[in-house]
């Protein structure tokens, strides 16, 4: 039976694992797993002078990229899918120093990206201890009867990265005062008050916030010092 349209790639070489077994036209070895048309006959790889090259399978772009740039000889490797009724690429044969020296290109470029990623995130955590240091310090001007250690905290906890908490806000991220507020009292909401009880007992989370409202008052004034009321 006839293999299916020959496959065509404009300007390349073109290699087909057959659907059925198949013999070579010339020296009858068979079954072949690759075969290469010449006149509508199937060409095992040695006697189309290809048997020197070696199988990259499809999956890494940048691999199959570089193998074809080393490569002084290429040839794209195709399957017949039957229910699309079309050749599917499924990889490259390349020379095999070729592939050798583009996986030593890969590695290279892949510790160059682990050291890349190392750098950022010292960098990251850095600004992040930065960050988090200022905002701790505001805390402590808006409310400087809070213990350090609790407003250390309250930053960190706050300004998080990825959190999506109010430090990572951009006005957290401008160190407003509304916003640095409002990290102290979603903090003292949850440590100072039954806040959370009031949740896991089923109590609405307006009508929880009603009920602790005093209490959380109460540690701002405190906090912030005699005589002085956060509004």
């Amino acid at each position: 039976m006839a293999l299916p349209t020959t496959p065509h790639s404009p300007g390349r070489l073109v290699a087909v694992q057959p659907l059925k077994q198949k013999r070579c036209a010339a020296c009858l070895r068979g079954p072949l797993s690759l075969l290469v048309l010449e006149d509508g006959a199937p060409r095992c790889l040695v006697c189309a002078d290809l048997g020197h090259l070696v199988f990259l399978p499809r999956g890494d772009t940048a691999l199959t990229r570089r193998s074809r740039e080393e490569s002084g000889l290429s040839v794209v490797v195709v399957r017949y899918n039957r229910r699309k009724s079309r050749y599917e690429r499924q990889g490259v044969l390349v020379e095999e120093a070729a592939l050798a020296r583009a996986e030593e290109r890969c590695l290279a470029d892949a510790e160059a990206r682990r050291r890349r990623r190392a750098r950022d995130a010292r960098r990251r955590a850095a600004e992040d201890d930065r960050f988090a240091a200022a905002f701790a310090a505001e805390i402590l001007r808006l409310f400087p009867g809070c213990p350090v250690d609790r407003a250390r905290a309250i930053a960190a906890h706050a300004s998080l990265r990825g959190s999506g908490r109010v430090g990572r806000s951009a006005a957290g991220r401008a160190l407003t005062e509304g916003a640095v507020i409002s990290a102290v009292v979603a903090a003292v909401r949850h440590v100072d008050t039954p806040y959370d009880q009031l949740l896991m007992s089923g109590v609405g989370r307006f009508e929880a916030r009603r009920r602790i409202a005093s209490a959380v008052d109460g540690v701002l004034r405190g906090w912030q010092g005699a005589g002085e009321d956060v509004g």
